[in-house]
């Protein structure tokens, strides 16, 4: 792997990041927050001296090893959060906690550590919003159009950073690809802004919300979350938009071009609407005690949206309810959204082909010679992708596992330590007890912050892109150029 190489592109990609602290900057000058717009245009100079320092060590190649790909679409994630918590700092928040905020923004989970939101200013939430709104479809997919002269390495970065769980794959040329459903993504954005305005919410709300929730990300400029709107019109239309954030764009561009009838012939997006539905109707009777009305079947519905796709949105104070509901919930969070979408957790495909291959073990019990393929869409699906989603899955919950047992170690109370690390390896927000949907992660040691800040970083990039690099041959191969 030629270390000049891996840092030379990330820092090429960090210098084109930096004109997206223009906007803020705008924001503050408008509201008149001058010493906002001060920070955000030192924190402008330095992503962009230090993008142009790597940038110009750039050897010219046209072709990346596959380790080389991996290293950049990892070190991207974690330098951008880096340098996305410079505002952070500035602001007065500890570097633990704005780097905890940076990558929980950027990998879209929405865990905050938050707990004044009188202190900040609008340019400070836009800035929180767009963090996650440029971290929803994928970076690397973004610099893939705005970054032609990568080539042949965009296309690869490309396939580095895309989900592993079969789907139908995106055309060849990679770049139109990425273009595509980079512009359905932003026209998404600007039918929920619409939208939510005519609900009710001012513009800036609007905004914010409609780029945190394209993104399956949660943060919002109100401290009660959605709850504290309190506006049932616009909760039912980011029901549909969280449901839509969590299903692939690949799939919608594809029944918006023609194929209206895409959708209810997509296995995965079947499997995905119908844990939605059970969930949040399952809620629904719970919260009624009967027959649920209108307010109950829209709390649980978009509970239940908000957690399959890892929104992490609250319109009401789960902590309140009992502990069988919340158990649902826990059901949507363990499934996670579509690949290919900007959701988080182990996605919906790989659970499916798991529950198909478990039921295939059992009836070979009773037929151990059948011959019992397990098939998704219609096709075969290959040993080398069973083994693939089987790795995936057990890292996942193996994962959630072991940073449990670690935030219990550190202190944490079972149920807080299990929800935090259910919550934010799966990049879905909010748990429970006081990292619940009206508190934060702020009650967490710094140590256990970090811990988390990793685990965020690991979930989004699927553990296995991370733990490659860790390999003995991506070492023994280590070079400067």
């Amino acid at each position: 792997m030629r270390l000049l190489l891996v840092f030379g592109l990330v820092g090429q990609l960090l210098r084109s990041f930096c004109l997206a602290f223009i906007a803020p900057i705008a924001m503050a000058l408008i509201d008149g927050a001058t010493a906002s717009a001060v920070q955000f245009s030192m924190s402008l100079a330095t992503t962009f001296v230090v993008g142009t320092v790597l940038g110009s060590q750039t050897p010219k190649v046209s072709v990346l090893h596959r380790a080389e790909a991996l290293a950049i679409v990892s070190l991207t994630w974690l330098v951008l959060g880096v340098f996305c918590a410079v505002p952070y700092v500035l602001h007065g928040l500890h570097p633990v906690d704005a780097l905890f905020e940076s990558i929980s923004g950027l990998t879209t989970t929405g865990a905050t550590i938050l707990t004044d939101f009188k202190r900040f200013d609008r340019s400070f939430f836009l800035w929180r919003a767009m963090t996650q709104w440029f971290g929803g479809l994928g970076i690397i997919a973004l610099f893939v159009v705005v970054l032609p002269r990568l080539g042949i390495a965009g296309r690869q970065l490309f396939f580095a950073e895309a989900s592993g769980a079969p789907a139908e794959g995106v055309s060849p040329q990679i770049r139109q690809s990425a273009s595509r459903l980079w512009i359905l993504y932003v026209a998404l954005t600007a039918a929920l802004i619409v939208a939510l305005m005519l609900c009710g919410f001012p513009f800036y709300d609007a905004l914010c919300h409609a780029l945190t929730t394209m993104a399956a990300g949660g943060f919002s400029p109100h401290p009660e979350s959605i709850m504290g709107y309190a506006n049932p019109a616009a909760e039912w239309v980011l029901t549909v938009f969280m449901l839509l954030a969590g299903a692939s764009f690949a799939l919608q561009f594809r029944v918006l071009a023609g194929r209206p009838l895409g959708f209810l012939r997509d296995s995965e997006f079947k499997f995905y609407a119908g844990v939605t539905l059970f969930v949040g109707i399952s809620v629904a009777f719970g919260l009624a005690g009967g027959i649920p009305g209108e307010e109950h079947l829209r709390l649980g519905l978009f509970q239940s949206a908000s957690m399959i796709s890892s929104t992490g949105y609250a319109s009401t104070d789960y902590e309140l309810w009992g502990h069988n509901l919340k158990a649902l919930l826990v059901l949507a969070m363990v499934v996670g959204g579509c690949a290919g979408s900007a959701a988080g957790g182990p996605k919906a495909v790989r659970i499916l082909l798991v529950m198909k291959h478990v039921v295939r073990e059992i009836t070979r019990v009773l037929h151990p010679r059948a011959v019992l393929p397990i098939k998704y869409q219609g096709r075969s699906v290959s040993r080398d992708i069973m083994r693939s989603v089987f790795t995936l899955v057990v890292l996942y919950y193996f994962g959630y596992f072991i940073v449990g047992v670690m935030l219990v170690l550190m202190g944490s109370d079972l149920v807080v330590g299990f929800s935090a690390s259910l919550a934010c390896f799966g990049n879905v927000g909010p748990g429970f007890g006081h990292a619940g949907p009206m508190g934060s992660f702020a009650g967490f040691s710094h140590p256990a912050k970090l811990l988390l800040t990793g685990a965020m970083w690991l979930g989004r990039l699927e553990i296995v892109t991370v733990l490659a690099l860790l390999h003995q041959d991506v070492w023994r191969e280590l070079r400067l150029r």
